[in-house]
């Protein structure tokens, strides 16, 4: 009987667990708007006839040589492209361009009937481009001549061009896009490893176990740790979360926690063999995704504290 007991109890310990790093790995948003990144080369170039109320009947040029930004977004879902241009009097330009709800922007299309939100419908593709002045309400088309991504929608090439006319207006402000943007940053990888020792103050039962984690770029890592202990009048299992362990590239960053037995206890920790788990996740810097070290799991030796 008390082996059935026990095999019961450690097996309710390891699914308790289980869920506990399955949670801590879920708890982040994967998916998003990819950061905006400056281009290397391009241009904006944009032109109205007197009385088109964008351009003020004016022709515009930007370059990221002649600008104090020149930034291209947009999202994993690839479905659409942003641009957003400040010139050195602080002047600031956005233009959006993104295909109907559902798809992607393709290349060498010519999306028509573009309107704006909030008068744009699922089935609309949707066009906006504003200045120092807005008009919310218009009707447009644009072209996306080429278009290519990195990972998470890093839109690595733009070029497209558009014609955007203000609600009631028969004169329409037409312009260009091209950008070329630097190579796309590494996605995040990282990795952990396990201590195979520990130590236990026998007074209270917190134990101490550690060990390190890795990434190829700099990474605020949220390491879960839990342990669990076999014993003949029960189990003794439990974790610590949120231990956030700065990592930088080129050298494991140690961590350690330390937990009493606080999941369901049946026992304290006491000196011996014990099973150590562990899971690290962080959200990448520079795309929209959080990745994480898989569940770790080793056996550890307990030493008296």
């Amino acid at each position: 009987m008390r082996s059935s007991v026990l095999g019961h109890s450690l097996a309710r310990t390891v699914a308790v667990l289980t869920a506990a790093l399955a949670l801590a790995v879920s708890a982040a948003p994967l998916t998003g708007t990819a950061a905006a990144h400056e281009a290397v080369t391009g241009s904006l170039s944009f032109s109205g006839e007197p009385g088109e109320y964008i351009s003020g009947g004016q022709s515009y040029t930007y370059t990221p040589e002649t600008s104090e930004m020149f930034d291209i977004s947009g999202p994993v879902s690839e479905s659409s492209v942003g641009a957003t241009v400040v010139s050195p009097e602080g002047k600031r330009w956005y233009l959006s361009m993104q295909a109907p709800y559902g798809q992607k922007l393709t290349p060498g299309v010519t999306y028509t009937n573009a309107s704006s939100w909030p008068d744009a419908q699922p089935e609309d593709p949707q066009l906006q481009f504003s200045g120092d002045r807005y008009c919310e309400s218009g009707t447009g088309s644009f072209t996306i001549s080429h278009i290519a991504y990195g990972p998470y929608g890093y839109i690595r090439e733009i070029d497209a061009t558009f014609e955007r006319y203000c609600s009631g207006s028969t004169l329409p402000v037409r312009g260009e896009l091209h950008a070329r943007m630097p190579e796309p940053p590494a996605e995040l990888a990282i990795g952990m490893d396990l201590n195979t020792t520990g130590t236990v103050d026998t007074r209270t039962g917190v134990i101490t176990v550690g060990g390190t984690v890795t990434c190829n770029k700099p990474a605020s890592v949220t390491v879960t740790a839990s342990a669990y202990q076999t014993q003949k009048q029960g189990t003794a299992n439990g974790i610590q979360e949120d231990l956030v362990v700065a990592c930088e590239p080129g050298a494991p960053a140690p961590w350690t926690a330390s937990f009493p037995s606080n999941i369901d206890p049946t026992a304290s920790f006491k000196p011996g063999t014990a099973v150590l788990r562990g899971i690290g996740r962080a959200n990448d810097r520079d795309y929209p995704a959080t990745v994480d070290t898989g569940s770790q799991s080793t056996d550890i030796t307990l030493d008296r504290a």
